[in-house]
């Protein structure tokens, strides 16, 4: 790994783990209904993105099981897209794609 990758890997997992925090016992209209929720969620994909995008391209090899150019897809939607966010797909990817992300960046950041 480069210098930096351990350090952006770990700004994933904190990223997504907050965000799963934030839902817990929260259902997808109290996101339509929160706008501190939902500014909240989409900050932390936001993060996600920006440091997915930081890893070098050698680490991302060793962790295909990561959808890199979906998830730093998802941080461009989210920014450049600031006044069209879709609620729906942010409740969506934080409920099913953030909890297998973090089990593969808990492994990538601990090797077994």
């Amino acid at each position: 790994m480069y210098m930096d990758d351990p350090t952006r890997l770990r700004h994933m997992v904190d990223a997504a783990r907050e965000a799963l925090q934030f839902i817990e016992g929260k259902s997808q209209e109290d996101l339509a209904r929160d706008r501190q929720l939902a500014l909240s969620l989409v900050k932390c994909l936001e993060i996600v993105g920006e440091a997915a995008s930081k890893v070098s391209e050698q680490t991302r090899r060793t962790i295909p099981a990561i959808p890199w150019r979906s998830v730093v897809g998802m941080r461009n939607r989210l920014i450049h897209g600031y006044y069209d966010i879709d609620l729906a797909r942010v409740w969506d990817t934080v409920n099913h794609n953030l909890p297998p992300l973090v089990e593969t960046l808990q492994r990538a950041i601990r090797p077994e």
